[in-house]
């Protein structure tokens, strides 16, 4: 049952309205997500600059897309499981398996490998991590650049994921992704 009110676009007006317009000018839609966050425009805000600032790091989309996997996998969140498969498969191309294998924070390349279980460490230690897990991500070439833009991803995930677990978001995705 959906706890929060949304905000639908037609309905929005002044600093919803606003947000709403540069959301659909950078990523071309309002997302269910983003119209219950609408609710306390900081929230929307908040959101909006961080993916926003991620976007912008060294990590490409295709690893930003697999944290969101793993994230979402790890959280049980079948909207961002939903929202991130359809994005992984028509934004960033990757295949099934690949896919398949970031669900489970893994990948057939090393490098991506490595930042799905540092940041999968990061999430289940709560933010401690053990020494070898981060000796194994330096030992990979993950740089400390990468690790911190791993930890911020986790948080933008988290958020995501708790928020539409909370408000139980209907999903708008083309196929419903549910959690192993």
């Amino acid at each position: 049952m959906t706890e929060l009110t949304p905000i639908k676009p037609a309905d929005a007006v002044g600093e919803v309205a606003d947000l709403y317009a540069q959301m659909k000018k950078t990523i071309g839609v309002i997302p269910n997500m983003t119209q219950y966050m609408a609710g306390n425009p900081a929230v929307l805000k908040a959101w909006m600059a961080l993916s926003g600032a991620l976007n912008e790091g060294t990590l490409p989309p295709a690893v930003r897309e697999r944290l969101a996997l793993s994230s979402a996998e790890y959280n049980r969140c079948t909207y961002c499981l939903s929202a991130h498969n359809f994005l992984a498969k028509n934004v960033a191309k990757i295949d099934e398996a690949e896919i398949s294998l970031a669900r489970d924070a893994a990948s057939s390349d090393p490098h991506t490998d490595a930042i799905l279980k540092l940041s999968d460490a990061i999430a289940r230690g709560r933010g401690s991590v053990a020494e070898e897990d981060v000796k194994e991500a330096r030992d990979a070439g993950v740089t400390d650049g990468q690790i911190a833009e791993v930890i911020a991803n986790l948080a933008l995930n988290t958020l995501t994921n708790y928020f539409n677990r909370f408000n139980d978001t209907p999903n708008e995705y083309p196929e419903l992704v549910t959690p192993r």
